[in-house]
């Protein structure tokens, strides 16, 4: 990918791990379901969300104010850290229910967070499809399978000259989680 920083981990975390951190975190986290301004209205957020860490954080007109840390969290944090090489202080966190929820196009460039800010993705649960797709064409594009374990991270010029989505599908059943870690200025 031209113009973008993007490491894949496939099963950083184990199967065992993975699973156990995805049952404690279904169960623990304080999830909402927020609704987003979208070509002038406002519609639910089709996924649930939650924020955890040190700053608060804005988004597609949301102010999210942080939750303090759970042992989870740190844990998959401490694993994370030195394969990015930064200290993330928050984690944008995305339940998946089934392929009924997505993400739209979008690139994570909120002035919240520093230009060519690195932005370290974990998979739990369900496989899902990634696409990346470059912002001045977008026949260009590149995806992923992200499953159950997996690690991605974006970082250098990533969100300036590429957009990700995460589409619906129908033929997915089970919950996914998605951890962003990040840093918030």
């Amino acid at each position: 990918m031209n113009d973008a920083e993007v490491v894949f981990y496939r099963a950083l975390f184990t199967q065992e791990l993975s699973q156990s951190l995805f049952l404690e975190l279904h169960d623990s986290i304080i999830w909402k379901h927020e609704p987003i301004k979208l070509f002038g209205k406002y519609i639910l957020q089709p996924r649930l969300t939650a924020y955890y860490g040190d700053k608060p954080y804005t988004y597609s007109g949301i102010t999210m104010q942080p939750l303090p840390w759970n042992n989870a969290l740190l844990e998959i944090k401490s694993i994370s850290e030195p394969l990015a090489g930064v200290n993330f202080n928050a984690v944008l966190i995305n339940l998946y229910r089934d392929g009924n929820d997505s993400m739209g196009w979008h690139s994570d460039d909120e002035r919240d967070m520093a230009q060519g800010s690195i932005i370290g993705s974990v998979s739990l649960g369900a496989t899902r499809r990634f696409i990346f797709r470059r912002r001045d064409n977008h026949k260009i594009k590149v995806e992923f399978n992200l499953a159950q374990g997996d690690f991605l991270i974006m970082s250098g010029k990533t969100q300036q000259f590429w957009q990700h989505q995460v589409p619906k599908s129908s033929k997915i059943t089970e919950p996914r989680i998605n951890l962003t870690f990040r840093v918030i200025i």
